[in-house]
């Protein structure tokens, strides 16, 4: 009995010595909710291609690649519909491709319905969990693989990327209905990677000396070891975590930037495919705190220093698609939207084990600009590519010529068939990921409102159920009431963070601030409210080359430009691909007597005209409300 009662003791004492590394703790899934304009918006993805990607693309999204159609030794690639016009290095990165794009699409699809209790979608979602879990094998196994070729690869192969997409949605279907079915088969199969690769025993990441970018994917199969060591607190999850990225530094890889090496290597410029260089940003963190020396935590700090020189003003990270040791700017670098939602992802990770409110400001900004500025503001689709400045859409970078390349990417669709379904899945993924990371919980009592949104969080403390309700129209203003719901009076520390260009804070709650974030403690009645205001001005940030960016609160501020709309393939009903031609060609630049004021959700503000050099007085909207503009001066 003292030896069971011993064992418990360590187990807990472990998970409190884990618990006092990292600042936060994350949330099940499910508890936070949208409300608002955004859960409007979400409602409206679903009724758009979010939710009807699969009748859009049917023989991508049904491919029965996990079950009766895995892949063998004389499997040959599928017609994804694409024009394979460079980007891929032969086919064998097509003979995954469907479990990316259809395990990502249901991961984002999940989430969605879940949080909007969108009856006919969680029906849906359970038909598939339960079809999914019928294809696991005996001995755990849950992929893409035929037992001729699973586990014994020599080259490029998409083995650990499938199950990560895959079981990432899982997993959050467990949090959200709390189903221990599904969280064992996750556990079996993982148990059964464990094994077939063992431990300092194997190298999972060996596959030759040929293009491998899904085995590069693969990576991030360290997703599913930490959400298993948040809810089992066993150390085996981060231990193999640790285990993968120390093999994956010592393999041949294509994708390289985040190798140990050329992490601690200064004169090391990022040149990988942008989104395998922010999702692994993750694997980082996951390292770090998993080893045991030094050399990994100077490698995360290093890292996150050399992602600042690519990303844009409005948090749009270059995935264009290759960074090739460039610097982020307005006009010339676009940003993919997958490499918006890893970046986002990575960084509210980042959030939870730091706490930095710094970090949080670079969450909202990559949702708020880069990732709205790259939705269509009307229309149900997605730029796959976009820029800060976008002074056009027609296909290409703002009209550049790319050798040896057709590039097509530079258009909003609900698809993106001809280059690849990656972009809109994950478009699927973001808004769910940014709400279920803007509360987060420091202890048994204390609840921080990370990320600022219209959201409600329902959880307990001490079996007592808590209740708050962000009423909000944030970003677009920046009052806010947190009406708070209690079972009975409860003394709550509430902290909601102060963002970095808050001038002033308006409430007539007494607070503490403790690093950027606002601090009140008190005992909140069954009915209660905290209300406050964040005051600010117009700010002018400046980008690394010296362009000049308008910002008011969380949002920047741009010039859009009168277009001309052009209607290319047409998917579905309401589901067309549209490229936009400017009216207008003039470009303005910046003048330090500017003048700039804010007025009813816009920017007004002086600015040269490049053509005349007149002075001109503008209208700036915001960002995420254009098609066409010009947003760096």
């Amino acid at each position: 009995m003292k030896k069971v009662v011993i064992i418990i003791f360590l187990v807990q004492f472990l998970s409190a010595k884990a618990q006092q590394w990292e600042k936060f703790q994350s949330l099940p899934f499910g508890s936070v909710k949208p409300q608002g304009w955004l859960r409007t918006q979400m409602q409206a993805d679903i009724e758009g291609f979010v939710g009807n990607l699969d009748k859009i693309v049917p023989e991508l999204i049904n491919d029965p690649i996990y079950g009766s159609e895995r892949l063998g030794k004389h499997s040959k690639a599928k017609d994804l519909g694409n024009m394979k016009e460079g980007d891929a290095a032969g086919d064998d990165q097509y003979k995954w491709w469907n479990s990316e794009t259809q395990s990502n699409w249901w991961d984002g699809y999940l989430r969605n319905v879940l949080l909007l209790g969108d009856i006919e979608g969680i029906a849906k979602v359970q038909a598939y969990v339960k079809r999914i879990l019928q294809t696991q094998d005996a001995d755990g196994y849950l992929g893409i693989y035929d037992k001729d070729l699973r586990y014994q690869f020599q080259s490029e192969n998409g083995e650990l990327w499938a199950k990560a997409t895959l079981y990432r949605g899982l997993l959050a279907y467990h949090e959200y209905a709390n189903d221990k079915t599904v969280f064992e088969a996750v556990e079996r199969a993982v148990d059964n990677v464990m094994q077939a690769y063992p431990i300092h025993n194997s190298s999972p990441f060996s596959s030759g000396t040929g293009f491998n970018g899904g085995v590069s994917h693969g990576l991030t199969f360290t997703d599913v070891l930490e959400r298993l060591f948040y809810h089992t607190q066993n150390e085996k999850y981060r231990e193999y975590a640790l285990f993968l990225y120390r093999d994956f530094s010592n393999t041949f890889q294509t994708e390289a930037d985040v190798q140990l090496k050329n992490v601690l290597n200064e004169k090391y410029l990022l040149q990988s495919h942008g989104v395998h260089t922010f999702e692994h940003i993750r694997t980082l963190i996951i390292a770090k705190y998993a080893a045991k020396d030094g050399a990994v935590d100077a490698a995360l700090s290093r890292y996150l220093e050399k992602i600042k020189s690519v990303v844009t003003v409005s948090g749009g990270a270059i995935g264009d698609e290759w960074i090739a040791q460039r610097t982020a700017d307005a006009s010339h670098t676009g940003y993919e939207y997958c490499s918006l939602q890893e970046l986002l992802d990575s960084y509210c990770l980042l959030l939870q084990k730091t706490g930095s409110a710094v970090v949080a400001d670079e969450v909202e900004n990559i949702f708020y600009n880069a990732a709205q500025g790259s939705r269509h503001p009307e229309k149900s689709c997605i730029a796959y590519l976009k820029t800060d400045n976008s002074f056009e859409m027609l296909g290409t970078k703002n009209g550049e010529v790319e050798p040896d390349r057709k590039q097509t990417r530079y258009k909003y669709s609900a698809a993106h068939q001809d280059v690849a379904v990656c972009c809109n899945p994950n478009a699927g993924r973001i808004s769910p990921y940014f709400v279920q990371n803007s509360w987060m919980r420091e202890n048994e009592s204390t609840f921080v409102a990370t990320l600022l949104m219209p959201n409600v969080l329902e959880t307990t403390v001490n079996e007592s159920s808590v209740k708050i309700i962000n009423e909000t129209n944030y970003p677009y203003e920046n009052k806010m009431t947190f009406r708070i719901r209690l079972s009975a009076p409860t003394s709550l520390v509430i902290k909601i963070r102060k963002p970095a260009w808050a001038t002033q804070v308006l409430t007539n709650e007494r607070f503490v601030y403790e690093d950027n974030y606002i601090k009140i403690e008190r005992t909140f009645k069954e009915d209660d409210l905290i209300e406050l205001e964040f005051k600010t001005e117009v700010q002018i940030k400046k980008s690394a080359k010296n362009e000049h960016y308008f910002a008011y609160g969380a949002l920047l501020y741009a010039k859009s430009i009168e277009n001309k709309e052009l209607t290319g393939r047409t998917y579905a009903e309401k589901f067309s691909d549209f490229t936009y031609k400017p009216k207008e060609t003039i470009r303005y630049n910046f003048m330090e007597k500017h003048r700039a004021k804010y007025k009813k959700n816009q920017i007004i503000v002086r600015l040269r005209n490049a053509n005349s050099k007149r002075v001109e007085t503008l209208t700036l909207i915001p960002f995420g409300k254009t098609i066409l503009r010009q947003a760096a001066f």
